[in-house]
C-alpha cells in the first residue's frame, strides 16, 4: 500500500482534513473529500498515533503519515460521439472539440468524454503511453473552452508531439472575449510584477503558477513557487467608450493548467463568463450599451477558444497549421458587442 508523508506549513493552524488538504502535494491527487474519508478509515498518523476525527486541530510543523488506498483503474469504453476532425493520418489525429466536452474520463466524468469518442472512432490506433484513461491525449484544453488539440496514434508520434509541448515549439494560439483593455499607457498594467508591454503594444505576462493556497481546484499567480508561466496577449478588438472589452488573441509560451484564465485576471483582464476567475465586476451598460452588457452577463462559459495550432508532424517532418473559426456562441457575442459598438 502506497504512503505519503505530509508536513503541516509553519503558521497553519486548522483541523486535519483541511490542512492536509492544503499541504499535500500536487502529484498525490488528495482532495479533502478523499482525505476525510482515509482519516475516517483510521489510515492518517500523527504525532499521537492514528487519528480519526477530522476536526482535530493541527500545528505547523506537525507531519502526518497517510496510507493510501490503490485507486481503481478507470477504464475508458467506446461510445458514438461525433467529432469534428481537422486533419487525420496513421499517426495522429487534431480535433476541434465543442465547449462542454471533456478531455478524458475522471472522478465525475467517466463518460461522454473526448477520449471515449476517441476510441470509438479511432479503435485500436491511440498511443498506450496515456494509460487506460488518457490514451493518445498529449495536451488538453478545459471542458468549457472550445477548439483544436491533437491526440496521438501511435507512441512514437506521442513522444515527438510531447517533446514539442515541452520545449515549447509548438505554437499555441487561443482567441478571448475579455473585460477591460489593454493599453500600453495604463500605469495599473505597467506597475503589476511579472507584467511587461513588447513591440506592437503585446502584454507579456511571466509568472510562476501554482495551487490556490486555499482552494485546491484553483490555480494562482506565485513569485515564489510552482511552474514558470508566460503569456502573451494582443487586442484584436476593443469596445466600449472607454474601452471596457476586447476580443484579445492569447499566445502560450508555456501551457500550465488554467494559464490563460488566471494570467488574464491577474492583469485585471478577466475572460468573459469564466465562473472561476472571471471579473467580479458587471459590464457596463453606459460603456458598452444594454444589449452588449446583458449578453456579457449571462454568457454561460469562458469566452476562450483554442483557434490556432501548429507543429511538425512527428513521423513525416511535414510543417502543419490548423485553425478554427468562433464558435457560433463567441461569434454571436462578438457580434452583439460590435453592434452596440457602432450603434446599430
Amino acid at each position: 500500500m502506497p504512503e505519503v508523508i505530509i508536513t503541516i506549513p509553519d503558521g497553519l493552524s486548522d483541523r486535519l482534513d483541511k490542512a492536509l488538504a492544503l499541504a499535500a502535494p500536487e502529484e498525490a491527487a488528495l482532495s479533502r473529500s478523499r482525505l476525510s474519508r482515509l482519516i475516517a478509515e483510521g489510515a492518517v498518523s500523527g504525532p499521537a498515533g492514528t487519528v480519526t476525527d477530522v476536526k482535530t486541530r493541527v500545528q505547523g510543523g506537525q507531519s502526518f503519515l497517510i496510507r493510501l488506498d490503490e485507486p481503481a483503474p478507470l477504464e475508458a469504453a467506446p461510445e458514438d460521439i461525433p467529432l469534428v476532425v481537422a486533419y487525420e493520418d496513421d499517426a495522429l489525429i487534431v480535433i476541434d472539440k465543442p465547449a462542454g466536452m471533456v478531455v478524458h474520463p475522471a472522478p465525475g466524468s467517466p463518460s461522454g468524454t473526448l477520449v471515449n469518442a476517441l476510441l470509438a472512432h479511432c479503435r485500436d490506433s491511440l498511443s498506450g503511453i496515456g494509460g487506460m484513461a488518457r490514451p493518445g491525449i498529449v495536451h488538453r484544453i478545459d471542458k468549457d473552452t472550445s477548439g483544436l488539440l491533437v491526440v496521438a496514434k501511435t507512441d512514437l508520434a506521442h513522444q515527438g508531439l510531447a517533446q514539442q509541448f515541452h520545449d515549447h515549439s509548438a505554437q499555441r494560439r487561443y482567441l478571448a472575449l475579455a473585460h477591460g483593455a489593454i493599453d500600453a499607457g495604463d500605469p495599473r498594467l505597467r506597475g503589476l510584477p511579472g507584467l511587461a508591454f513588447e513591440p506592437g503594444g503585446t502584454l507579456r505576462i511571466t509568472t510562476m503558477l501554482g495551487r490556490h493556497p486555499s482552494d485546491r481546484q484553483k490555480q494562482a499567480v506565485s513569485f515564489a513557487r510552482g511552474r514558470h508561466a508566460v503569456t502573451r496577449a494582443r487586442v484584436q478588438e476593443s469596445f466600449g467608450t472607454p474601452p471596457s472589452a476586447m476580443l484579445v488573441e492569447c499566445q502560450l509560451e508555456t501551457g500550465r493548467t488554467h494559464q490563460i484564465r488566471v494570467h488574464m485576471a491577474y492583469a485585471g483582464l478577466g475572460l468573459i463568463g469564466d465562473p472561476v476567475y472571471g471579473s467580479a465586476k458587471r459590464a457596463s451598460a453606459r460603456a458598452l450599451g444594454d444589449q452588449a452588457a446583458q449578453a456579457i452577463a449571462t454568457f454561460p462559459r469562458q469566452a476562450l477558444h483554442a483557434a490556432h495550432l501548429g507543429f511538425t508532424h512527428p513521423v513525416s517532418g511535414e510543417t502543419l497549421a490548423f485553425d478554427s473559426p468562433l464558435p457560433q456562441d463567441m461569434a454571436a457575442l462578438l457580434e452583439t458587442l460590435r453592434a452596440d459598438a457602432s450603434g446599430t
